[in-house]
């Protein structure tokens, strides 16, 4: 019963931090391009860890029978992807993911604790990447479908940020690059994409799962 309230209070906390952020988004788009705060994968990140905060937050209240494993771990794949892309590239050249244009709580919270929040949940509490196939299955679809809505909705339609080659593109870099170049990184970032679905797989089901089971069993 105690672990259960734990639980309660952890995923409560954790939905409404990120509810507030996923609303704080809303500001000030009427200025922005077409796609609003959608154009960044951040969002789309954020989107779907705040879906997930709620479903579990549901789950452990009794709301619904299904604890929404396989998006769970889909969230999971995304967010990590969102931490490995835009901190390797913030220590590349802030400009090159536009640092500093947000407040500091934001880009903290979006591209660092946010994530950590829904790791802690996916691999401590939930027990994660339990379906293979479904998260393969989801994963690829966010993987066709990102690309495809930058190169072919952003793209034509915007004129910032712009760069040397296009523009329109939300990632100032990417409007540097032709589009060869553009496709070897979308292919790259995919093959990430998925090795993380491994990843994420060997640490809710090997190196975490006896210490989840001693947690759950306090």
């Amino acid at each position: 019963m105690f672990e259960k309230k734990l639980v309660i209070y952890y995923r409560t906390i954790v939905f409404l931090i990120a509810i507030f952020y996923w609303l704080y988004q809303f500001s000030g788009i009427l200025t922005d391009p077409f796609g609003w705060q959608f154009r960044y994968l951040t969002i789309w990140s954020l989107t779907a860890s705040t879906l997930v905060a709620a479903q579990l937050l549901g789950f452990s209240l009794g709301l619904t029978n299904k604890n929404w494993n396989s998006l769970a771990s889909a969230a999971t794949v995304i967010s990590m992807v969102v931490v490995i892309q835009y901190w390797r590239l913030h220590f590349t050249d802030p400009k090159l993911v536009g640092s500093g244009s947000i407040p500091w709580h934001q880009q903290y919270y979006l591209h660092l604790l946010g994530p950590m929040l829904l790791w802690i949940d996916a691999f401590f509490i939930l027990g994660a990447f339990s379906n293979l196939k479904r998260i393969l299955f989801l994963i690829l679809i966010f993987s066709i479908t990102y690309p495809l809505w930058m190169e072919v909705i952003l793209q034509p339609i915007n004129t910032i940020p712009s760069g040397t080659v296009t523009n329109g593109l939300p990632y100032p870099f990417l409007n540097d690059m032709e589009v060869f170049e553009r496709f070897v990184f979308y292919l790259i970032s995919i093959i990430l994409n998925f090795l993380l679905i491994y990843f994420g797989w060997f640490l809710s089901n090997v190196l975490f799962l006896k210490f989840r089971n001693q947690i759950l069993s306090l």
